[in-house]
C-alpha cells in the first residue's frame, strides 16, 4: 500500500500549484536525516511534501496500513535530538504547505474587533510577522526569540521568549487549530470544541496529531521598541529584581524581558558578544566593583511603542539612557552604574534581532557545526542553588554561546496544556545555547559537550532541583514519567492511546514504540 501510494504521488504536482503531495524516495543525504542539533543522522524511507492538510491525513493513513511504518512531522529543522525524524518512515515536510496565500486575515462576525491569522503549521514566525504587519499592521502578542521556527512546532513545544512573563508563551496565544490525528482524521479543535485533543496538542511534542493549521489571535503592532540592557555582578540582585519587573501590575510592567549570563573575562568568546544590540556596547571591565565573581549577568528590557500613542510613564520606565527620572523603575535596579545600554529601533528589527547572530554563526562556521544545546526550566526556589552549582561551577569557562537566565510566571501557561512546569509561581528559562565551531580546530569534542550536558542534568537530579527538561529527550518511559509527574503522565498515555492508538506518530520523540494493532501503552 505505502509503495503504491509513493509511486502515485511521486509524479505529482508542486505543492504551490495545490496538487498531489510529491514524495521523495531518493532520501540519501537529505535534509530530513538531519536537524539543527547534528547530533543524530537517521534515513526515512521517503519525504513528503504535503500540498494540503488531506496529503497529511493520507500520509498518515498510509503508514497505519504498512507495518512498523511511523510518520514524522519536519519544519524548518530546528529540533536537537532527532525529534523531527523518522528512521525508516515518512518525514512530512511541512514546509510545503507555506506558501504565503495561505494565511488568511480573520475577524469574526460579533467579536468586537478582535483580529486573528490563520496560518499554516509549517509557516516560519517570521514570515507571520512580515505578512501581519505589512498588509495589516497587526501582530501576535507572544514570540519566540529566533523567528524561523515554524508554527507547529513550537505549538508543539511550548514557544518561550522574553514576552511570555506578560503575555505568556504561544501555547497561551492560540485560538483554533486543525489537526491531523494519529487515525488520519482531520480535526478542528479549540478551547470550546474538542478541547481535550486542542491541549493535548499544545506542548504534545508531535505525540497526538500534526497541526496543519493555527488560528493565532492579533494586536496592533508596535511601531518602535525602547530596548534597554543593564549588566550586575551580583546574581542575587539580578533574580531579585528580574522578579520583581516581572510581577508587576501590566500597567506598570515591560512588554519584555530576558538575560543572560557571560564570564568575566577578556575572553572574545565569554558570551557576551554572542547577544549584540545596536549601536555597540563597549563592555568596561574597570566599573565592575571589586570582588566581582567569575560569572556576570546582563538584564535586558523593552518597551514597545505604537503609531500616534504616547504613554506619559514611558520615559520613568526606561529613561533616555537606561537612568530615569527618580521613581522610575530603572532608577531603582541594583545594576552596576555605568553598564548600561541602549537602543531604540523598530518593532520588526527588534523582533528579528537574532539574524544577525545567525549570519555570524553562519559566516564562521558554527552554524553548520553540531549544536548541543540544553533547556531547563528550573523553579525559582533553586534558582541561586543551580547558578552556584553549574553557572559558576561547570560552566565558569563559558560554553562559546549564550547563556539565557530569566523568569516567567506559570500563571500564564494554561495546565490544560501538555507542558511540564515545575512547582511555584516563578521559574526560569535556562538556555545552554552553544554555537560550537567546527572540531577539532574550534573547541571541545561533541561528545564531550553531551556528556557536560548530561552532567548538569544529573546534577541537578542528585541536588533535589524542581526542574524540567524543555524540549525534553529521554529514552525510557520511567524517565518520560518522571518528567511529566503521576497524574500528567497518565493523561498523557491516555490521549495517545485515544489520539495515535498505533504510535505512529513522531518517533524521534522516543516516547512509545510503534504498535502492531491498537493497545493502550503501558502505564507506570
Amino acid at each position: 500500500m505505502m509503495l503504491a501510494y509513493m509511486d502515485r504521488a511521486a509524479s505529482a504536482a508542486e505543492p504551490e500549484d495545490a496538487g498531489e503531495p510529491v514524495v521523495a524516495e531518493d532520501v540519501a543525504g537529505c535534509a530530513a536525516a538531519r536537524d539543527f542539533g547534528g547530533l543524530v543522522s537517521v534515513r526515512p524511507a521517503a519525504v513528503v511534501r504535503p500540498a494540503s492538510a488531506d496529503d497529511v491525513a493520507n500520509a498518515i493513513r498510509a503508514a497505519a496500513l504498512t507495518a512498523h511504518l511511523t510518520v514524522a512531522a519536519r519544519g524548518n529543522g530546528h529540533s536537537v535530538a532527532g525529534q523531527a525524524m523518522a528512521e525508516g518512515g515518512l518525514v512530512l515536510d511541512m514546509r510545503a504547505l507555506a506558501v504565503p496565500r495561505r494565511m488568511q486575515l480573520v475577524r469574526p462576525p460579533g467579536g468586537g474587533g478582535a483580529a486573528f491569522a490563520d496560518v499554516p503549521g509549517g509557516a516560519l514566525w517570521e514570515e507571520v510577522l512580515h505578512w501581519g504587519v505589512k498588509n495589516h499592521g497587526l501582530a501576535p502578542a507572544s514570540w519566540t526569540d529566533y523567528l524561523r521556527l515554524t508554527v507547529g512546532g513550537t505549538l508543539s513545544n511550548g514557544g518561550v521568549s522574553g514576552q511570555s512573563f506578560r503575555y505568556g508563551p504561544q501555547v497561551s496565544n492560540v485560538a483554533e487549530l486543525e489537526v491531523i490525528t494519529g487515525d488520519g482524521e482531520c480535526r478542528v479543535c479549540s478551547p470550546s470544541s474538542q478541547s481535550d485533543l486542542f491541549f493535548a496538542v499544545l506542548g504534545g511534542l508531535g505525540q497526538f496529531g500534526v497541526i496543519t493549521r493555527a488560528r493565532i489571535p492579533l494586536h496592533q503592532a508596535p511601531q518602535t521598541v525602547k530596548w534597554r540592557r543593564v549588566v550586575y555582578a551580583s546574581f542575587a540582585d539580578y533574580t531579585a529584581d528580574a522578579e520583581w519587573l516581572v510581577t508587576r501590575t501590566p500597567d506598570a510592567a515591560f512588554d519584555y524581558l530576558e538575560g543572560f549570563a557571560f564570564v568575566n573575562s577578556d575572553d572574545p568568546v565569554n558570551g557576551w558578544p554572542s547577544v549584540p544590540i545596536p549601536g555597540g556596547a563597549r563592555f568596561d571591565p574597570s566599573l565592575l566593583p571589586a570582588g566581582a565573581g567569575p560569572v556576570l549577568y546582563c538584564l535586558e528590557v523593552a518597551l514597545y511603542q505604537y503609531p500616534h500613542q504616547h504613554r506619559p510613564d514611558d520615559e520613568d520606565k526606561v529613561g533616555t539612557n537606561c537612568r530615569a527620572a527618580p521613581g522610575g523603575m530603572m532608577e531603582t535596579l541594583k545594576y552596576v552604574r555605568g553598564l548600561e545600554f541602549a537602543a531604540d529601533i523598530g518593532y520588526v528589527e527588534f523582533l528579528s534581532r537574532v539574524n544577525r547572530a545567525e549570519e555570524e554563526a553562519r559566516r564562521n562556521g558554527s552554524w553548520a557545526a553540531p549544536h548541543p544545546w540544553l533547556n531547563l526550566f528550573v523553579s525559582a526556589r533553586d534558582i541561586a542553588d543551580f547558578d552556584r552549582a553549574v553557572l559558576k561551577g561547570m560552566l565558569a569557562d563559558g560554553i562559546d554561546g549564550p547563556m539565557l537566565v530569566y523568569p516567567m510566571l506559570k500563571s500564564k501557561w494554561d495546565p490544560k496544556t501538555s507542558v511540564a512546569l515545575p512547582e511555584g509561581e516563578i521559574f526560569y528559562l535556562v538556555a545552554l545555547l552553544r554555537f560550537c565551531r567546527p572540531y577539532p580546530g574550534g573547541g571541545p569534542a561533541v561528545d564531550d559537550l553531551v556528556a557536560q550536558n548530561n552532567a548538569i542534568l544529573d546534577a541537578c537530579g542528585s541536588n533535589g532541583y524542581d526542574f524540567k527538561a524543555y524540549f525534553p529527550h529521554y529514552r525510557a518511559e520511567s524517565d518520560w514519567a518522571r518528567h511529566f509527574g503521576a497524574a500528567k503522565w497518565k493523561l498523557f498515555a491516555d490521549r495517545k492511546a485515544r489520539y495515535d492508538p498505533l504510535a505512529i506518530l513522531a518517533p524521534g520523540q522516543k516516547i512509545f514504540p510503534r504498535a502492531l494493532s491498537v493497545a493502550a501503552p503501558v502505564i507506570v
